[in-house]
């Protein structure tokens, strides 16, 4: 490797990763997918003339890579992009292993997790159950970072997950429910995590959802739950701070506003990769610069954006430690890690208590997102009527419809408490694992799509 870093290029950095994953899957009753395997491969990054070209092979033997930087370097490879002078500071080893190793437990075991939560969710609706989806995964990454520069790191990170999608029927009215649960942790998730609530907690938002009465549409008062998550934070705003998106033009709300007010000064939005077992949780991001907490928006004030080497070196900065990739198939580019809206003052049940008419979300589901300008639709997989500062009975069929940065502004109520959520994060082809939190919200006034006038 030390030839590899010393022989081409003004910069040379290795991203090696060995994979190790497990995946269990149950569909109409029965075990569809066992599926276990192991892929080791290598990217290289040369860096020579103020370019950048990016590639990998599963050859890691000396001379396989060597002969990856040789075409690299002769121009083989297509993708090119500028790249700023970067000084990276030299890192210690370090390594970071789950309690329970997924290897070390049984296939039988796990595969008793998935067929317990399938029976649970079935017996929760009789025959208004018609599919349960249950699935297992487990993967193991050993992370190997060396650059020229004098850079070099090692980690492991262990993730578990787990997950429950429910049908549920009533005549002819057909509603879902999903559940999952999962971080940076082995099998001792399960510890602390029982299989048969998550899979009661999705049959039973389904058979909810059966007799729940249309939405309303119109302009109205919204409290977002804890519970819901901080799909929201992450979906409509944290995009809009990746620093590749304000250099691209393509966040005109953010762009040029360090130090101005961008949301409530009720508002302060983190971004932390050091908490302890969460999804998007590390030790060293993917070009193996140390995690830190960064401050994103403090009281209403922007403070940062999210930086990976390559942003921060255009911008005269140091990375946030945000430089993330699926695999060692792609380069590194900003990304989120565990993104949260931090807790106020209020008390969650009093934010409820002060909506005369309103909506109460405690589950958000999917969506789309203009990351240019922050304009969301958003479905809602758990909802309820506010009346008179109580809640009502379950609502189907509504969505909110805004823009992140204007429903950061009117935030008006922040709670106590603080609800974490998880998933895959998207981006230009890339999946990372993250999660998102935020505590009880309340947004004065936004549309809620329906299925009936209000």
């Amino acid at each position: 490797m030390d030839s590899i870093l010393t022989t081409y290029g003004d910069f040379v950095d290795v991203y090696v990763e060995k994979a190790e994953t497990t995946r269990i899957t149950c569909e109409d009753n029965r075990i569809e997918d066992i599926v276990s395997g192991s892929v080791t491969g290598v990217g290289v990054r040369v860096i020579k003339g103020g370019k950048t070209v990016y590639g990998s092979t599963c050859d890691l033997t000396g001379e396989g890579v060597k002969e990856l930087v040789r075409r690299l370097c002769s121009g083989e490879k297509t993708t090119t992009f500028r790249e700023s002078n970067i000084r990276l500071k030299k890192l210690e080893t370090a390594s970071c292993p789950a309690l329970i190793l997924p290897g070390d437990v049984p296939l039988e075991k796990k595969v008793g997790l998935v067929r317990t939560a399938n029976g649970c969710a079935r017996s929760e609706g009789g025959d208004k159950i018609q599919q349960v989806g249950v699935s297992y995964s487990d993967a193991v990454l050993d992370i190997v970072i060396a650059s020229s520069s004098g850079t070099y790191t090692e980690e492991r990170r262990v993730y578990t997950n787990f997950s429950v999608n429910v049908v549920a029927k009533k005549g002819k009215t057909v509603q879902t429910g999903h559940e999952l649960a999962g971080g940076l942790a082995g099998f001792e998730l399960f510890q602390r995590c029982d299989v048969t609530d998550v899979a009661g907690a999705a049959a039973r938002r389904a058979l909810g959802m059966l007799d729940a009465r249309k939405m309303p549409a119109g302009e109205m008062m919204v409290v977002l739950s804890s519970e819901a998550g901080g799909t929201m934070i992450h979906e409509a705003v944290g995009h809009s701070l990746e620093a590749d998106a304000v250099q691209k033009d393509i966040s005109p709300a953010y762009k040029g506003k360090l130090g101005r007010e961008v949301a409530s000064p009720l508002i302060t939005v983190i971004d932390d990769p050091t908490l302890p077992g969460r999804r998007g949780s590390y030790r060293f991001d993917d070009e193996g610069t140390p995690a830190r907490r960064t401050v994103l928006i403090e009281n209403g004030v922007l403070k940062s954006y999210l930086y990976d080497n390559y942003t921060a070196g255009k911008d005269g900065t140091v990375s946030t430690g945000n430089g993330r990739r699926e695999s060692y198939d792609f380069k590194p580019i900003p990304r989120m890690s565990n993104t949260c809206i931090l807790p106020g003052r209020d008390d969650p049940a009093g934010i409820i208590r002060s909506v005369p008419k309103g909506i109460l979300v405690k589950k958000m589901g999917g969506g789309q997102v203009n990351t240019a300008n922050g304009d969301f639709v958003f479905e809602v997989a758990e909802g309820y009527e506010i009346k008179d500062g109580r809640i009502g009975g379950m609502v189907r069929g509504a969505c909110l419809i805004g823009n992140g940065p204007r429903i950061l502004n009117s935030i008006d109520m922040v709670g106590t408490d603080l609800g974490f959520g998880i998933g895959t994060c998207g981006k230009d082809g890339q999946g990372v694992p993250v999660s998102d939190a935020q505590p009880t919200l309340r947004i004065p006034r936004i549309t809620v799509g329906g299925t009936e006038s209000a």
